[in-house]
């Protein structure tokens, strides 16, 4: 009887391990063979972002981070060479699906590059941070026009300032000498010496190393002037004195223009694969922003505004199908969870944080989200917008 049940032992523990064999060789073959392979990789997105040292890598590891979802939806952020080349990765590396751009390097491929039909290759999902101009003067200069004929030095090749400065200052029919000099060196000159008027600087403001020095008098900010030709690529944006204490008074602006960094798109086309991944990838996005929006995730994130537009450029299908489902008629159960219809082009005109996934918006001062409640073209009150 005793061997009987040894037997039994015996046959069932062999049953229970021939069955777990067989299970972990399918998963193996499934998880390592071309089958585990090709899923992995119909669910991977390709993202350049920039240097190690810019906000655009953190930003776009904080996109990974907010949107993975296994092999689902697996976003890889790319170290490249920089913002600039990452509209060149975009269009000729395989496996980049989407990259981390400035919004007037659209115009730089098509203008000087001369790239066929790249504005229908490359589309935009979101207009991202803004990088503010910047330009430091010396004291004999009071205005951007007194740098007609001057010094002006646009930090080195490659730097946003390098690429973006000389277009706006073209735009605004300003003649300056271009200087690519490392802005550092410069810095440390140009107080003592009139070879240089300007410093230029594309950056989040404020800049430490003009915020927190103490300057001879009459070193200062100037202001830019929002032309029509800067519309078309560029956005109205401020420094005040909680930017610059030491060199802006309190209650005083600076007026500038900022340029977007633009979340683009390669223009994969509907029934192909990769177009399939990218609709996930958008549906994701619209989805997590709100996380995105809180700590620890970068403060930038609470500016984006997924319905806003980016001067210039179309918008990825995919994204623009989310904001007409997003804009369409809603249900009486959604009217009586969200408090009613939701005008998302109003809303994003008026509120730069506004999300129009739930049709809410951060107030000026910061708090909790608020519901955007603009029907009508009634502008809200100056305390209020944002």
């Amino acid at each position: 009887m005793r061997s009987f049940w040894r037997l039994g032992i015996r046959t069932v523990a062999a049953v229970l391990i021939a069955g777990l064999a067989q299970r972990a060789s399918a998963q193996g073959f499934d998880k390592w063979g071309d089958a585990g392979r090709e899923r992995i990789n119909q669910g991977t997105i390709g993202l350049a972002a920039g240097l190690p040292e810019g906000a655009p890598l953190r930003l776009a590891a904080e996109i990974a981070r907010a949107l993975n979802q296994g092999d689902n939806l697996r976003i890889l952020p790319i170290v490249t060479r920089g913002v600039f080349d990452n509209f060149v990765d975009l269009l000729q590396l395989r496996g980049v699906d989407a990259a981390i751009v400035y919004g007037d390097t659209l115009l730089h491929f098509e203008k000087v590059e001369k790239v066929p039909n790249v504005a229908t290759q490359v589309n935009y999902v979101a207009s991202l941070f803004p990088s503010e101009l910047q330009i430091f003067v010396r004291p004999e200069i009071n205005s951007v026009e007194d740098l007609a004929g001057k010094w002006v030095n646009f930090n080195s090749e490659g730097t946003a300032a390098a690429y973006s400065g000389p277009i706006i200052f073209k735009r605004l029919g300003i003649n300056v000498v271009e200087k690519f000099d490392p802005h550092p060196a410069v810095m440390r000159d140009i107080r003592s010496s009139d070879k240089y008027a300007a410093t230029v600087w594309v950056t989040s403001k404020p800049v430490g190393g003009i915020a927190q020095a103490d300057w001879p008098a009459g070193f200062k900010l100037i202001s830019v002037p929002y032309t029509k030709e800067l519309e078309e690529l560029y956005l109205p944006a401020t420094l005040d004195s909680t930017d610059y204490p030491k060199l802006i008074a309190a209650g005083q602006k600076v007026e500038t223009i900022a340029v977007p960094a633009v979340l683009a798109v390669y223009n994969w086309q509907p029934g192909s694969a990769r177009y399939a991944r990218m609709v996930r990838f958008v549906d994701s996005l619209f989805a997590r922003l709100g996380e995105l929006q809180k700590p620890p995730f970068h403060p930038a994130w609470k500016n984006v505004n997924l319905a806003a537009p980016v001067p210039g450029w179309k918008r990825y299908g995919p994204a623009q199908n989310k904001l007409d489902e997003l804009r369409g008629p809603r249900t009486e159960r959604d009217a009586a969870v969200t408090g009613g219809s939701c005008d998302v082009d109003i809303c994003a005109r008026y509120f730069r944080s506004f999300d129009p996934a739930n049709c809410t918006y951060i107030p000026r001062g910061g708090g909790p989200r608020v519901r955007c409640d603009l029907i009508s073209p009634t502008r809200p009150s100056p305390a209020t917008r944002r």
